[in-house]
C-alpha cells in the first residue's frame, strides 16, 4: 500500500506539471499475462500455476519526465502468480521497481536512484536489465560523472544492487555496499587540421580511447556470518578466513585506425571466498582475472572480427552464497554466437566464471553487396587445463554458414548449416551426461506480394542422438503492414530420447500493431530449455497454454 500511495503521489506531481505545458513526459506500459494447461506428458506440471492457480501476470509501467534540466523517471513493477523469479515457484507482489532523479550541474552530472551503467566492456560492472530471464540488477545509490573537455571523463558511485528474489525481498537490496570508479579518454593522433586547428578529417587518424576503473564490494555483517558458519562446519584442510571487502581492477583501450579496430582489457579480483562449484560443496579461497580482446577489420563487402578470452575465478557477485543469475557485479563478454533460428538457439554457452578459455571468428562476405552476402562463424570454448585442439570433452564449439540472396526487394533466400558441440554436464549441471553433438540445416524464404503484405518460411532440422533427441521445426509468418501479423510454427520430436512418443509443439500467434501500441495473443506449447541473452543463460520448463502481451509506447 506504501508503494501504491508513492505511485499515486508521483503520478498526480508529474501529471500536474505536465497539464501546465512545462516539460516532457513520455512512458510505456509492457503487460503479460500466460493462461496456464496443464499437460504432464511434456512436462507442464506440478506447479502452483498448473496445479491450481491457472494464471499468472508480470507487468511494468514506467513514466519519465524532463524539465527544467532534470530527468526524472519511475516504474511501476505488478507480479500475480509470476513465474518470472522462479520458473517452478509463484510469488505476488507489487511496487516501485526503479526511481531516478538526473541533473547536469556545470559539466557534472548527478544521478541518484537506480542507475545503469558499466565500466569498460563491464567485466569488473555492469548494472544492467534483461526482463526475459529476470534479471534486474540496478545500482540503487549515487552517481557522479565529470568531463574535462571532449578528452577525459571521471565517473564514480556508490550504493547497493536491487534484489530479485522472492516476493516478500523482490522491491529489497542485497546489504552488500559497492563502490567504484573509472576514468576514460578518447585521444585522436594524426587528424588533418585546419588553420585554425579544428579538426577535419581523422580518415588516416588514429583513434584511441583508454579507460581504468575499479570495484570495491564490502560485505555486510549478516552475510559475513553466513559464510562463517558455513565455513566453520568444513573439514581442517579446507577452513580458510573470509574477507569483508574485494577489490577488482580493470584497464581497457580501444584503438582504431582505418578498417582495424582492437579492444583489449585485463581485469583482477583480490581473493575471497567464492563458489567454484566443489564437488565437496564448499566455498573456496581464491582471486581472479579476465583477459578479453578484439580484434576487427572492416572494408568495403568485407568483415574479419577474432576475439579471445581467458576466464580464471573471475566470480564477483554481491555474496559467495548468490549464484545462477543472481547478485551479479560482474559481466564477461560471451563468446558463441547469439542465435536467432529456434533450433540453432536451442543450445547456447553461459559465461563460465570459474573457468575457461575461447576463440570466436567472424566472417562477413558479401560478393556482390545488397545482394549476395555469406557469413562464417567459428567458436571454440574449453576448460582452462584444456587444449584448443583436444575434442574429448569441450565446453562449447560451433561452426556456423550462412548464405544470404536478395532479389531486389521481392524476396530473400537465407540457407545454412550449424555443428555444434555442447557440454550439457556443465553449463545445466547434470551429472553424467554425454556431450551433445547437432548438426542442424536451416532455410529461410522472405516473399512481398506489395507494399504491405509479406510472407516468411522457415524450415529447421536438428540431428542429435542425445537429449531429446532429433527435431523437426518449421514456421510461416503472414505480415500486412502495418497493423496484423499471423505466426504459425511446430516443433516435432521426430526421433525421441525422452518422451515415449513422437511429441509436437505448437506456437500460434496473432499480432496487431496500432501507431505505438502493439498487442499479441498466442497459444503456446513449448518444451522446457535454457534461454540465453548475451552469454546469460537460464532454465526454461515445458509450458503449454495461452499468452497474452501488451506494449505501449508515449
Amino acid at each position: 500500500m506504501k508503494s501504491l500511495f508513492i505511485l499515486c503521489l508521483a503520478l498526480l506531481s508529474v501529471s500536474s506539471l505536465f497539464a501546465q505545458g512545462s516539460g516532457t513526459l513520455s512512458g510505456g506500459i509492457e503487460t503479460q499475462h500466460n493462461f496456464f494447461i496443464r499437460d504432464s506428458i511434456i512436462g507442464a506440471a506440478n506447479t502452483p500455476q498448473y496445479d491450481r492457480q491457472k494464471y499468472g501476470s508480470n507487468t511494468w509501467v514506467t513514466l519519465n519526465y524532463q524539465n527544467w534540466g532534470f530527468d526524472i523517471g519511475m516504474r511501476f513493477d505488478a507480479f500475480y502468480n509470476s513465474n518470472l523469479i522462479d520458473p517452478l515457484d509463484s510469488y505476488t507482489a507489487l511496487g516501485i521497481g526503479r526511481w531516478h532523479i538526473r541533473k547536469e550541474v556545470f559539466g557534472l552530472d548527478v544521478t541518484a536512484g537506480y542507475i545503469y551503467d558499466q565500466i569498460g566492456s563491464g567485466t569488473i560492472f555492469r548494472s544492467y536489465e534483461a526482463r526475459q530471464l529476470a534479471i534486474d540488477n540496478a545500482l540503487v545509490g549515487a552517481r557522479l560523472i565529470y568531463k574535462i573537455g571532449d578528452f577525459l571523463s571521471i565517473k564514480a558511485f556508490a550504493g547497493q544492487q536491487k534484489k530479485v528474489e522472492k516476493q516478500k525481498s523482490l522491491f529489497e537490496n542485497y546489504q552488500p555496499v559497492i563502490l567504484g570508479g573509472s576514468i576514460d579518454g578518447s585521444f585522436i593522433i594524426g587528424a588533418e587540421k585546419d588553420d585554425e586547428g579544428n579538426i577535419t578529417s581523422t580518415k588516416n587518424a588514429v583513434i584511441l580511447n583508454p579507460g581504468i576503473g575499479a570495484v570495491r564490494r564490502t560485505l555486510d555483517d549478516e552475510t559475513m556470518n553466513n559464510i562463517v558458519t558455513d565455513i566453520s562446519s568444513y573439514a581442517p584442510e579446507d577452513v580458510f578466513t573470509p574477507k569483508y571487502t574485494t577489490y577488482a581492477f580493470t584497464a581497457y583501450n580501444t584503438l582504431s585506425w582505418k578498417g582495424f579496430t582492437w579492444f583489449a582489457e585485463g581485469a583482477y579480483k583480490t581473493h575471497e571466498a567464492i563458489n567454484t562449484f566443489n564437488p565437496k560443496g564448499v566455498l573456496e579461497d581464491y582471486s581472479g582475472y579476465n583477459v578479453y580482446t578484439s580484434l576487427a577489420y572492416a572494408r568495403k563487402g568485407l568483415g574479419v572480427t577474432a576475439q579471445y578470452k581467458r576466464t580464471d575465478h573471475f566470480v564477483l557477485r554481491t555474496s559467495p552464497l548468490q549464484s545462477l543469475t543472481r547478485g551479479q557485479i560482474a559481466f564477461l563478454p560471451p563468446m558463441a554466437r547469439q542465435n536467432t533460428y529456434r533450433l540453432t538457439a536451442r543450445y547456447n554457452a553461459a559465461t563460465q566464471e570459474v573457468g575457461e578459455q575461447a576463440l570466436q571468428l567472424d566472417i562477413l562476405y558479401s560478393p556482390i553487396p545488397r545482394k549476395l552476402t555469406f557469413a562464417l562463424n567459428i567458436a571454440n570454448i574449453t576448460q582452462l587445463d584444456q587444449s584448443f585442439v583436444d575434442f574429448k570433452s569441450p565446453l562449447y564449439r560451433e561452426l556456423y554458414f550462412e548464405g544470404t540472396y536478395k532479389f531486389k526487394r521481392k524476396w530473400k533466400a537465407i540457407a545454412g548449416f550449424q555443428v555444434q558441440q555442447y557440454n550439457q554436464e556443465i553449463y545445466e549441471q547434470k551429472p553424467g551426461v554425454p556431450i551433445i553433438t547437432t548438426y542442424i540445416p536451416f532455410a529461410e524464404f522472405s516473399y512481398r506480394f506489395d507494399r504491405k503484405k509479406s510472407l516468411r518460411i522457415e524450415a529447421q532440422y536438428m540431428h542429435t542422438a542425445q537429449d531429446f533427441g532429433s527435431w523437426l521445426y518449421g514456421l510461416a509468418e503472414f505480415s500486412i503492414a502495418p497493423n496484423w501479423s499471423f505466426t504459425a510454427s511446430t516443433m516435432v520430436n521426430v526421433v525421441p530420447k525422452k518422451y515415449e512418443n513422437i511429441e509436437a509443439f505448437y506456437d500460434f500467434l496473432i499480432s496487431y500493431t496500432h501507431k505505438s501500441n502493439r498487442f499479441d495473443l498466442s497459444y503456446v506449447k513449448q518444451v522446457e530449455g535454457i534461454v540465453c541473452t548475451g552469454g546469460v543463460c537460464r532454465y526454461e520448463p515445458a509450458f503449454n497454454g495461452v499468452k497474452f502481451n501488451v506494449n505501449s509506447r508515449f
